[in-house]
């Protein structure tokens, strides 16, 4: 155990006077540390980069592209109006270099602007994607330094490293962050407010209105941050507090504390509103919004926030989409099994599908400790309580389609793993780094096929269709790959196609016919079907998988059957 010596040594230096004997281990640690966040995050960005290249469009992103192509032709706030838009403008840093062509003529809606953006004006569909994606993919890298910058701050920098590695390789942070979608991004922009937050602890006044910017940016990404924003404004004042704890001597110090903290939370509140304002002022300096689709009317309390609420009227009736969703029956599939609404504990046991083995235990490991260990025992308001809040107020929703409505549990959980080194034990120092490894071998053996990932517990990403569907496993992705197979080894063959995606299978040179619409026994030669829909298939569908024999997949995505 010589290294952990060392380690321990180098960590207790690291806060305490600069010794002669301690500075060479001091310095070769950090040279050490900055090389293993290097190499996290490059094994990362080659991670995201090829599955961005590979990868044809998911089921959401086209009208996440369509809409910030619109916003760059006409400037205005119009399509997709349940996203804020701020996710969509960085987009539109990427898809601008690709000069994409919009024809002005058009009058439809969000999905059919997708497709006409893609595939009917001219556009080439793998270019503007891979121009869409660049920036989130960029963005997913910084938010992994904010990751490794506030473990760093709360257990020092081996700790930090090891918070890296397991957001590094997160199987589902790869793969949502190389996608044009706004899970990842309002997560990581959550997250740095509440770094951000807790850096306020002692210099509140340089960090408090950086969070206000960053909560801003959260809430401009993505309606379901708003969750979050009491526990962010009650960490402000628990921030105020701490860094005024030499005034505290006296009753009327600790009031007056408390007023400023609350104070500091409205100032905090007031600039991420601002930021609100001045993201959709950005988009449309003349701020105009008009409803294109149905709008629900939305009652009770839910109703009364939505009027209240200081925001924008784009925004407001955004929210109003969005709770006109929860009141829908969607149609749902857990471990084999279709059910239609929703279940409370879906998203408890997709993650644990879908989550490396030596994560979940240093997910564990690391809320208890934090939990149990005094020193730590400060930090879990800031990195427990944000991420409880949000994965209740997911559990309560009526859309049951992945894993990434609690992608920032990997952030946030990420930065907990980090606080078993804070303990500088030999366990710690032997138990945390195979644990981690455990996790690289997992992630890389999944590699390129990310979004399918499942543990070894669930049988690995060839299993994955079996126990769920939609984004966890099948949410499009493979159109491009599947026209490589095809060409490859069934050139010639009949193909009839059940896809589940927004994409155009002719686009891809496939040509495809739809099974259901002939009688089956007309149906012959090779079916191919989205596990997604296989894993929702009744009627007819069902039947002609029955009479079918599986040959061959694509991706984890889709089967191959011959009839």
């Amino acid at each position: 155990m010589r290294w952990a010596g060392v380690i321990d040594r180098a960590t207790r230096a690291v806060g305490g006077p600069k010794g002669r004997s301690a500075a060479g281990p001091v310095r070769h640690l950090r040279w050490l540390v900055a090389a293993a966040v290097v190499a996290l995050l490059l094994q990362m960005a080659v991670a995201m980069v090829t599955t961005a290249v590979e990868q044809t469009p998911t089921i959401d992103e086209p009208v996440y592209v369509g809409t910030a192509v619109d916003s760059l032709h006409h400037h205005r706030v119009r399509y997709n109006p349940e996203h804020p838009p701020l996710g969509k403008l960085i987009i539109a840093t990427g898809v601008a270099f690709a000069h994409p062509r919009l024809d002005a003529r058009f009058t439809g809606d969000q999905t059919a602007l997708g497709r006409q953006v893609l595939y009917a004006s001219g556009n080439d569909p793998w270019r503007l994607m891979l121009s869409a994606r660049l920036p989130m993919i960029a963005l997913t890298l910084l938010f992994g330094l904010v990751v490794f910058a506030f473990a760093r701050d709360l257990t020092g920098p081996v700790g930090g490293a090891v918070a890296l590695a397991l957001y590094a390789f997160s199987p589902d942070v790869i793969a949502h962050g190389s996608l044009a979608t706004l899970d990842v991004p309002a997560a990581g922009f959550l997250l740095t407010s509440v770094w951000l937050l807790w850096r306020a602890r002692r210099r509140p006044r340089p960090y408090l209105p950086l969070a206000g910017v960053a909560l801003g940016a959260a809430l401009a990404t993505k309606m379901s941050m708003l969750a979050a924003v009491p526990v962010l404004l009650l960490l402000a004042v628990l921030s105020v507090w701490y860094a005024r704890r030499a005034h505290h001597r006296t009753a009327r110090g600790r009031l007056r504390s408390l007023g400023i903290g609350v104070a500091a939370a409205v100032g905090v509140a007031l600039i991420a509103v601002a930021v609100v304002w001045a993201v959709y002022v950005l988009v449309d300096p003349r701020p105009r919004w008009t409803p294109t689709g149905h709008v629900p009317a939305v009652h009770g309390l839910r109703g009364l926030a939505v009027d209240w609420l200081p925001l924008p009227e784009a925004y407001r009736d955004g929210m109003r989409v969005q709770f006109g969703f929860e009141y829908d029956t969607w149609r749902g599939f857990l471990l084999g099994r279709r059910y239609l609404g929703s279940l409370w504990y879906y998203l408890p046991v997709a993650l644990l599908v879908k989550t490396p083995l030596g994560m979940l235990a240093l997910w564990f490991a690391g809320a208890v400790t934090m939990l149990v260990v005094p020193r730590l025992r400060h930090a879990a308001p800031y990195v427990l309580v944000p991420a409880a809040v949000l994965l209740l107020a997911a559990l309560d929703g009526a859309r049951n389609l992945g894993v990434r409505y609690a992608i920032f549990l990997p952030m946030f959980l990420a930065v907990a793993a980090a606080a078993p080194m804070a303990l500088r034990r030999r366990w710690a120092y032997g138990a945390t780094p195979a644990l981690v490894l455990f996790v690289a071998v997992s992630s890389l053996r999944t590699y390129p096929y990310y979004l399918p990932y499942s543990n070894e517990a669930f049988g690995g990403p060839s299993r994955t269709h079996l126990r769920l569907h939609d984004s966890n496993v099948d949410w499009g992705q493979d159109l491009g790959r599947l026209a490589d197979r095809l060409r490859e080894r069934y050139r010639g063959e009949r193909i009839w196609l059940v896809y589940k995606g927004s994409g155009v299978p002719s686009a891809y040179g496939i040509r495809a016919s739809d099974p259901r619409r002939i009688p089956p026994e007309e149906v012959r030669g090779l079916l191919v079907v989205s596990d997604s829909s296989i894993a929702q298939a009744t009627g007819r569908l069902a039947a002609l998988i029955d009479g079918s024999e599986p040959i061959d997949e694509v991706g984890h995505s889709i089967t191959i059957y011959r009839r």
